[in-house]
């Protein structure tokens, strides 16, 4: 494994870290703890130290699964969640952006993952009039300073003024920003990405797989049928496209003998504003894969500032 600072946080993250989205149920199946505790177990092995995770994956329940695990064991973690949202059924949430709100859903997530304080607290994908909340700021760093949260980060979406968020990220406290970053998505390459380098803010790339579209498993006519996986929802038209996109990017970018799993989280960590990628996993073996991204020597054609780090 390999380490970066993440940005005005200064902590040390494994360049792969761990998302833990599929632990709240709706990426095809349910989690029992046991297996929840061998993928934690098997990323640990392989060096990683940071766990994604968030309120609304489940009612709390993927923070709930992984502080079943860490609850003995959590100095050696990262812990990264976030707030904004409650999980009211498969794919359905409500919005909570008050200060009463997000305080108790601190609250709720401290008590889920039974530890003292979160290492980043990540407003989650919010409109900027959730964000142009000036008392909802001054209440989290309240939380910093009595020690509940170490440091507050940014969970950015396109569908929100995503660089709006990221030029204030300094002024309401934040020192880390996620996005969505893959080779199918590089919007974030023309203002979102130099953004962060010019403040100095970490970048924690998520859906580095492109919801699994990068890992190489499904060809062209693959259709998502399982009620309960989120990719069931997406354009049958659109899901055809992007897998037709992607078999051509593995015919002429994937280097023979490298998973295209492994190619694809490599791929993002080599622009230089990337600290770390959150891929999901559901199996050892995709722990495995993505782990070894870290090590992989690529030469990326037609990739910005392409950088071995």
């Amino acid at each position: 494994m390999k380490y970066r600072r993440l940005g005005r946080t200064g902590l040390t993250v494994s360049v792969v870290s761990f998302g833990a989205w599929q632990f709240g149920g709706e990426w095809g199946r349910q989690f029992t703890q046991p297996e929840v505790n061998d993928l934690l177990s098997r990323a640990k092995a392989q060096g990683i130290n940071l766990i994604d995770t968030a309120e609304c994956y489940g009612d709390h329940l993927s923070e709930q699964l992984i502080g079943n695990f860490i609850k003995d064991r959590r100095d050696d973690w990262l812990i990264a969640t976030k707030f904004g949202h409650k999980f009211t059924g498969h794919l359905e949430r409500s919005q909570l952006w008050s200060v009463a709100d997000v305080q108790q859903q601190l609250e709720d997530s401290l008590r889920a993952l039974q530890t003292d304080v979160i290492d980043l607290y990540q407003f989650h994908s919010g409109t900027d009039a959730a964000f142009d909340n000036d008392e909802l700021w001054t209440m989290l760093n309240k939380q910093v300073q009595a020690g509940k949260i170490r440091h507050l980060g940014l969970s950015v979406s396109s569908g929100f003024n995503p660089d709006y968020q990221i030029g204030r990220a300094v002024e309401v406290g934040a020192g880390a920003i996620q996005i969505v970053y893959n080779r199918l998505d590089r919007q974030p390459e023309a203002t979102s990405l130099p953004l962060c380098q010019q403040h100095n803010l970490g970048v924690l790339a998520r859906v580095p797989l492109a919801s699994g579209f990068l890992s190489g498993k499904y060809k062209p006519g693959t259709e998502f049928t399982n009620e309960t996986d989120v990719r069931a929802t997406h354009n049958k038209t659109q899901v055809q496209a992007r897998l037709q996109e992607v078999a051509q990017i593995q015919q002429n970018e994937v280097p023979a003998g490298v998973p295209m799993a492994a190619w694809a989280l490599g791929w993002c960590l080599q622009h230089p504003a990337v600290t770390c990628v959150i891929p999901g996993s559901k199996t050892v073996a995709q722990v495995d894969s993505n782990a070894s991204a870290a090590n992989l020597d690529l030469v990326v054609k037609d990739h910005p500032q392409a950088v071995n780090r």
